[in-house]
């Protein structure tokens, strides 16, 4: 099975440190750190220490949501987290230099085998705690709904489908008054992990429409291009006939189009993200705690929605020290709960993860140990 291409991306950033220190005193069990789930929602078991991560700068406001939500439950943690970019936090991770990584892809198979050499053990987790739906927003006057196959997506990205009453777009909204209105395609300037997923979406879902390979550098030629996620947004926003892709946390007033999937069209919302995650094949050659997905972009699923962004938390079943694990599962605990997964929503916009999801976590949190 092929691994996402996003792994090849390092997500530039700002090299800044979110910090939060979070105090009281600890108890620590003698054996398994597992149950920090339970702790870290309400538990008895206070604990103290800290814990160093690093990665995904997408992931940056989610982490510091539960950074945030944490702190209420166990004041005696500090948790420090580097969104260096997400292959710097796999290096850093593998490295030893971090107890935790952040990632907007899995580890490829030469990470995944230097990753369980640093594991005591040799087991490694990999959870999809993060998911982030992207939007394909609009400012076209007169036309508050939008459907979009992906066919037709992937001929107005690249290029080949130019103007909005387009019969391939007429035929994807029937009873919609289109207007004879160029279109504009916005795209990113910049190197970017939600260009890469965005890519691979239109790469699988139509590949004959879309030739190109997935990258996180824009591979069209010609458009219009702006930096960041902000920059696209605003470019949108200030022309009529415009068209790009973003966080749906970032769309504001633009319309945002529903994407066809199957026999249905389906919009981006936190339930249908999830979904599309839930219901995606794991990774083969991986270990038990590994829940690492190729995600499934060309579903047929009702109510998937397909384009989307899949951050991993990334770290060992069996740590060096008892300490570190127990910390380690107590906070990839609270993360994963709904309480965690909330204050993420809040602080970034991003799908909480389903309850099957959840569940599937957890059984990592409660197998990681001290060697």
């Amino acid at each position: 099975m092929k691994l996402s291409t996003t792994s090849r991306a390092v997500v530039l950033s700002t090299a800044l440190v979110g910090t939060l220190a979070l105090t009281a005193c600890g108890a620590a069990n003698e054996q398994s750190a597992g149950g920090g789930g339970s702790t870290s929602t309400g538990g008895s078991t206070e604990l103290s220490g800290s814990l160093a991560g690093a990665g995904s700068s997408a992931m940056q406001a989610a982490m510091q949501g539960w950074t945030a939500g944490y702190s209420s439950v166990q004041p005696g943690v500090t948790v420090n987290y580097d969104p260096v970019g997400s292959g710097g936090g796999r290096e850093q991770f593998i490295a030893g230099g971090t107890d935790f990584a952040g990632s907007d892809a899995a580890l490829d198979e030469e990470e995944l085998a230097a990753a369980q050499e640093r594991c005591a053990g040799g087991e490694v987790f990999e959870l999809p705690n993060y998911i982030s739906p992207i939007a394909v927003i609009h400012n076209l006057e007169g036309v508050d709904e939008l459907n979009l196959s992906p066919a037709t997506l992937a001929g107005i990205f690249n290029q080949q489908i130019t103007n909005w009453n387009d019969p391939a777009i007429a035929a994807d909204n029937p009873g919609v008054t289109l207007p004879d209105l160029a279109i504009t395609p916005v795209n990113r300037s910049d190197e970017s992990g939600t260009t890469e997923n965005f890519t691979e979406y239109l790469a699988t879902a139509a590949p004959e429409a879309w030739t190109h390979e997935p990258d996180g550098n824009w591979p069209v030629p010609g458009g219009e291009a702006a930096q960041g996620t902000s920059g696209v947004v605003s470019a949108v926003s200030g022309g009529n006939g415009t068209i790009g892709y973003a966080d749906l946390s970032q769309a504001g007033d633009l319309g945002v189009a529903s994407i066809g999937v199957g026999e249905e069209f389906v919009a981006p919302t936190p339930e249908a993200a999830a979904a599309v995650v839930e219901n995606s094949e794991r990774l083969e050659g991986r270990g038990e705690y590994d829940f690492a997905i190729e995600v499934a972009r060309d579903t047929a699923e009702s109510g998937n929605y397909p384009i989307v962004l899949v951050s991993y938390h990334i770290g060992c079943v069996q740590y060096d020290d008892q300490e570190t694990a127990e910390l380690v599962a107590d906070f990839m605990g609270y993360v994963i709960s709904e309480e965690g997964q909330q204050a993420a929503a809040e602080a970034s916009g991003s799908a909480p993860i389903s309850d099957a999801l959840r569940e599937q976590a957890q059984t990592a949190v409660d197998a990681m140990t001290a060697g």
